[in-house]
């Protein structure tokens, strides 16, 4: 994201931080003293590696991340200022997420215990295998 209310690319610099709405939910789960994990598709690579560490800093279970393929899903964010709206660019194309089918999560050990699934409308819609996966758990 830019700092501040910049919009893209008016400055030079970006500022990196992870997040996504599933791991918002794992992350505050855990804040709230319940049990949360995260399963989901990411690359096997240093970003990749750097956001599975920011989770476990945070108590989440993350052996159920599938680790596969070179390109970590992003999106750049802009914050709103007086009349101009927020504004979200997403490039997740050919990212470790759309590149998941069914058969890659072991979802009887992901749910033994579980009380609560949560998952956002986006996840479905990124790829065919994503709506896949969502729809056979």
């Amino acid at each position: 994201s830019p700092q501040g209310t910049d919009v893209l690319f008016q400055k030079p610099s970006l500022e990196a931080t992870f997040g996504g709405a599933e791991a918002n939910v794992a992350r505050l789960a855990r804040q709230l003293r319940r049990r949360g994990g995260f399963c989901y598709g990411s690359a096997d690579n240093p970003i990749a590696d750097a956001a599975v560490r920011e989770l476990r800093g945070f108590g989440v279970e993350t052996k159920y991340i599938r680790r596969s393929g070179d390109r970590v899903g992003i999106y750049y964010a802009e914050k709103g200022a007086c009349m101009r709206p927020s504004k979200v660019v997403y490039d997740r194309a050919h990212s470790s997420i759309t590149e998941v089918k069914p058969g890659d999560f072991d979802w009887k050990a992901i749910f033994d215990g579980a009380a609560w699934f949560h998952t956002t409308g986006i996840t479905p819609a990124v790829a065919e295998g994503t709506a896949e996966v969502s729809l056979r758990r």
